[in-house]
């Protein structure tokens, strides 16, 4: 058969001829229909798609009266989605209808929960801000790829000036530090334990492996991607040290002091000590100042760099906006139990000038959608002299800046720093101080009705992050004298693990009427209410009998409020408390609690 050349399908005037093969008409149909046009005076379909996809979510939203998920099919009793069912799928043989393909999109979202409801609180799970939005979408229409200046160009401002804005508030000089973007906090930590390793073993490393059993060190409370970044790193998991935490979950600087000591006696290299900046539950903050000092009297054997100092700093880095709030003036008028506790978070986390390295989550802090995480380390120039490697042959250095040549990832979205860029741009430091100030004034609001509830405590009220943990008892008991026993004596070990089983009863009963299924029992008034969506924690701490943690089930439970959106009202606490309360008294009628 002769095959035509390509051109013979067009007439000289660029329409198309009458004989042509069945593709290029639909190719041009799918070009029409599926892609943005590249041209200003030519009709563009991507605008009235992204109009339709909003309307069909919004149409997920709930009235004012309804509940925490999208959509307003209550679950069924499988207890989640059938995910078997999607062996089934097949990819059809024609083109679907874009409106149908939409659709079908947005019933994708049914039973998603409504970060932005004011009764949604389970985590440190915000809704994102519209500037972070609208600038995240804008990369998904162009699609700048971080890896180097050609395909990125001036959208690598988004990441060099956030890297700027945040090292400043830190306390480096901005001109010398650095930052890049990437998969959420795990991948800061990552970065940070990379950076470590070549830091102190030096570049050979990266070519002959990791041939050093050197120790990571990270308080009890540190997050558990320290497990993932020792594995995927190939130093292992085993090379980790926990450190004792404090009453106040902090790293215990004796027993940091006395690890530090034995390993310099012996002399086990120390890779990285990894500051924890805020524990998603407890709030834990740790000395970074007195750890760089720890990291200064106890060097690595020679031949090894020093210690690495990174923070994990993913929830308590946003209290560096407070940098340049007048505490004396309080304009913004905080009050007089929140102002002080403000204070005190941003003294701790200025003390992270003294990292090597830090870790920001813009998707927890910084009300941006998921993921959007920033790794800022001190010096830039050290930190590509190590981490450099040669290009690809197909890839040009056009301009300046080409992170690909040292990142981990090599194409890189740029939806992270946009979105991170357009919310430090948007809020300022003082939107930032009025979202953050605010969630503690609600927090306060909180404890201040469970002080009245003679069955409710607050067991993390010395902690100054956004969650409260507190713990729901059986009618009659007095809840804070029952819970000082059991945190204190051993001899109330089985009433603390039936009063544990208790608060996950609660709030698995409570997550079950927050999708839907209204809760019996209640007066006809609260039973057109929703509620609540909130969460426990499985141990936010030890017992006192209990703290090296040897007893895995001598912890304490807790159910947990973590107040992210700007609708969480005084009212929506006062809900709260109520089916907490008649979650636990239907419990106890079922003979469970």
């Amino acid at each position: 058969m002769q095959v035509r050349r390509f051109s013979a399908f067009w007439n000289e005037d660029g329409t198309i001829s009458d004989n042509v093969p069945e593709w290029i008409k639909k190719r041009d149909r799918l070009r029409d229909m599926a892609f943005p046009s590249p041209y200003t005076d030519q009709p563009d379909r991507l605008a009235d798609s992204m109009e339709q996809a909003i309307k069909v979510l919004n149409a997920l939203k709930p009235d004012k009266q309804g509940w925490g998920c999208l959509g307003d099919e209550p679950t069924d009793d499988s207890g989640g989605p059938d995910y078997g069912r999607a062996k089934a799928a097949r990819i059809a043989a024609q083109s679907a209808p874009l409106e149908e393909v939409i659709q079908q999109s947005a019933d994708m979202f049914k039973g998603l929960p409504n970060w932005n409801h004011p009764l949604v609180m389970p985590n440190v799970l915000p809704p994102a801000n519209i500037a972070s939005i609208a600038a995240s979408f804008m990369t998904d229409m162009f699609s700048p790829n971080l890896i180097e200046g050609e395909y990125s160009w001036n959208v690598h401002f988004s990441e060099l000036e956030s890297a700027a804005m945040l090292a400043d508030l830190i306390g480096w000089d901005p001109v010398k530090a650095g930052g890049l973007f990437t998969f959420g906090g795990a991948g800061c930590y990552f970065y940070g334990l990379k950076y470590a390793l070549t830091s102190v073993l030096g570049v050979q490393s990266r070519h002959k492996g990791i041939r050093t059993d050197g120790k990571v060190l990270v308080s009890q409370q540190g997050h558990y991607c320290k497990l993932n970044s020792t594995d995927w790193s190939g130093l292992g998991m085993d090379n980790i040290i926990d450190i004792e935490t404090d009453d106040r979950n902090s790293m215990d600087l004796n027993h940091l002091e006395a690890v530090m000591a034995r390993l310099h006696s012996e002399g086990t290299p120390v890779i990285a000590v990894m500051c924890t900046m805020g524990t998603t539950d407890a709030f834990g903050m740790d000395p970074v100042a007195q750890v760089r000092k720890l990291i200064d009297k106890y060097p690595n054997p020679p031949g090894y760099g020093r210690p690495f100092l990174y923070c994990d700093a993913v929830i308590g880095w946003s209290w560096l906006m407070f940098r340049d709030y007048d505490f004396s003036e309080n304009p913004l008028g905080f009050s007089a139990k929140v102002l002080p506790i403000i204070r005190k978070n941003y003294e701790a986390v200025m003390d992270m000038r003294h990292a090597d390295a830090v870790g920001c989550d813009f998707h927890k802090v910084g009300w941006t959608p998921y993921n959007c995480s920033i790794f800022v380390f001190q010096d830039n120039a050290d930190f590509q002299r190590l981490m450099l490697r040669p290009g690809a042959d197909y890839l040009q250095e056009r301009t300046e800046y080409n992170p690909g040549l040292y990142t981990f990832e090599v194409s890189r979205s740029a939806s992270y720093s946009m979105a991170a860029w357009a919310t430090l741009k948007f809020l300022g430091q003082e939107g930032f101080q009025v979202m953050l100030g605010g969630i503690l004034e609600v927090q306060q609001h909180l404890r201040n009705l469970l002080k009245k509830e003679r069955t409710m405590v607050c067991v993390n009220e010395d902690d100054y992050g956004f969650v409260t943990l507190f713990r729901v008892y059986p009618k009659g008991v007095d809840a804070e004298m029952q819970y000082r026993l059991e945190r204190t004596c051993p001899d109330f070990r089985k009433d603390l693990e039936r009063h544990n089983i208790l608060q996950q009863a609660v709030a698995d009963k409570l997550w079950e009427w927050s999708r839907g299924k209204h809760p019996e029992g209640v007066d006809e008034q609260q039973c057109s209410l929703p509620a609540p969506y909130i969460s426990y924690t499985s141990g936010f701490r030890p017992t006192a009998y209990n703290q090296k943690r040897k007893d895995p089930r001598a912890v304490i439970y807790a159910l947990k409020s973590f107040p992210m959106n700007l609708n969480i009202s005084a009212e929506s606490m006062s809900i709260m408390i109520k089916l907490v309360q008649e979650a636990r008294d239907q419990i106890a009628e079922q003979g469970c609690g």
